[in-house]
């Protein structure tokens, strides 16, 4: 089974893909996009035009957490990532919806805009922090073990020191339980061989401030 994805190395979405084949053991080839945007890359993924794209067999699965689920239901038996129960399962799916929505553009906000549209999107994704914690409690990982949530949230760990940079707070502080998860998270090989390094990743979205 030929088995390609098509990627940006700072993507928090396709970090994501990475550590679902990581955490499945499935040998696939990286292909590394760029702002260019390849032929191949606005072959498989006509509408959108983004990564990450997986290409199985030839065919192209579009959307990280699609993509993840795909992965999940094509090799079921080696680490599943979704539970086996319906009602947790849809659960997960609303929790990896809520970063989409939530922890991405908040996020992007703090470290993108200055003065009060920064100030506003830090508040919001604190508050967005805090409900995750809420939703944590003491349970090691989201879904008691690692699994749909922790990989749709775990790639924005590459963010927290750019994000405490550049809004003048501190994560640790605001969400203690959040950056324990997180570490917890590190401790895997999968995550930790996946993200990327966070000043690296702070250097980057830099230059993407100045450039857009």
């Amino acid at each position: 089974d030929e088995v390609i994805l098509l990627d940006f190395w700072s993507s928090p979405f396709g970090v994501r893909v990475r550590i679902a084949f990581e955490e499945k053991g499935i040998e696939y080839e990286y292909r590394e996009e760029d702002f260019n945007k390849s032929p191949l890359l606005l072959k498989m993924n006509p509408v959108h035009k983004k990564i990450p794209v997986l290409i199985h067999r030839g065919r192209p699965v579009c959307e990280s957490l699609i993509i993840i689920q795909y992965i999940d239901e094509f090799w079921p038996l080696k680490s599943p990532l979704l539970p086996f129960d319906p009602y947790n399962r849809a659960k997960a799916r609303v929790w990896a919806d809520f970063v989409d929505k939530k922890i991405y553009p908040k996020g992007r906000l703090v470290w993108e805009a200055t003065g009060e549209v920064q100030e506003e999107a830090k508040k919001e994704l604190i508050d967005c922090f805090k409900t995750l914690e809420g939703e944590l409690e003491d349970k090691p990982y989201f879904g008691g073990t690692f699994g749909f949530v922790d990989v749709a949230l775990i790639p924005f760990y590459s963010w927290f020191y750019a994000l405490e940079t550049c809004g003048n707070f501190s994560i640790v502080a605001e969400c203690p339980k959040l950056v324990a998860w997180a570490k917890r998270c590190m401790q895997r090989e999968s995550v930790s061989k996946s993200l990327p390094d966070p000043y690296k990743m702070y250097d980057f979205l830099m230059e993407l401030k100045v450039k857009f």
